[in-house]
């Protein structure tokens, strides 16, 4: 039976990797991100658009009113949605401590309010039993990511997972989170990375190799079936290794 699948961050990297899955399934995809431009490139069979900045609640109102209308209930709601804060516009502040508020605040926003808020605007149309809530985390959760501000904002996701395993179980309703290392083929890193971060990056790894979108597609996708029914409140991570080191 086809799904109902609601996918932020679904015109990239690992987001449209997962809605390529989906639909392969026959699943009707709901693809969510800030341009609208993507999303409608995105080349997903059948898939739904929606555009809009999902920190900001009035466009996380207009995604509940969207999805009331197009799918009624939501079986799989995948947070794909995020990305580093120094993609983002800078501060234009010369004063540092203004500057440190304004990474964090990117940094929050664009990857920890975003999934709270679609969340808990979708929580009450989440498939009982059955629904699966997935978020995508990072290595830097574990690791840091430099300033910290990227790392602190997906780590925040982790404790948010738990709570959200616990008030959902009841319901028959998983929630659980996968962290990500270093993926090739996403906006994150860039197809310009520097050669040698990029041999760096996989030389931390045991499998010797950069991950792919399609690596945490597969794991999304697995945590979505029944196959995982009973796996609830974990973060699985993706990253061949990297975070133990070498």
């Amino acid at each position: 039976m086809a799904r109902n699948v609601v996918i932020s961050g679904g015109g990239t990297g690992i987001g449209l990797a997962a809605a390529h899955a989906f639909a392969g399934d026959g699943d009707r995809v709901l693809l969510l991100g800030r341009r609208r431009e993507v999303l409608e490139k995105a080349g997903v069979p059948g898939a739904l658009t929606f555009a809009g900045d999902l920190s900001e609640p009035e466009v996380v109102r207009g995604v509940g009113r969207f999805v009331a209308e197009e799918f009624g209930t939501v079986d799989v709601l995948v947070h794909g949605a995020g990305g580093t804060g120094a993609l983002e516009p800078g501060s234009t502040s010369s004063d540092p401590l203004d500057r440190v508020v304004h990474d964090w605040t990117v940094n929050f926003r664009i990857n920890t309010l975003s999934a709270a808020l679609l969340t808990e605007a979708l929580k009450p149309r989440l498939a009982e039993p059955g629904g699966r809530v997935l978020f995508v985390s990072s290595i830097a959760a574990y690791r840091g990511s430099g300033s910290g501000a990227y790392g602190g904002a997906k780590a925040a996701l982790h404790p948010y997972a738990y709570d959200l395993a616990r008030d959902l179980g009841p319901r028959g309703i998983t929630v659980n989170v996968v962290a990500p290392g270093y993926i090739e083929d996403t906006e994150f890193f860039g197809p310009q990375i520097d050669p040698a971060r990029r041999e760096r990056l996989i030389n931390d790894t045991s499998t010797g190799r950069a991950g792919t979108p399609g690596d945490v597609a597969a794991t999304l996708h697995w945590l979505a079936s029944p196959a995982a029914g009973h796996v609830t409140s974990q973060v699985i991570q993706v990253n061949g290794g990297a975070e133990r080191g070498r």
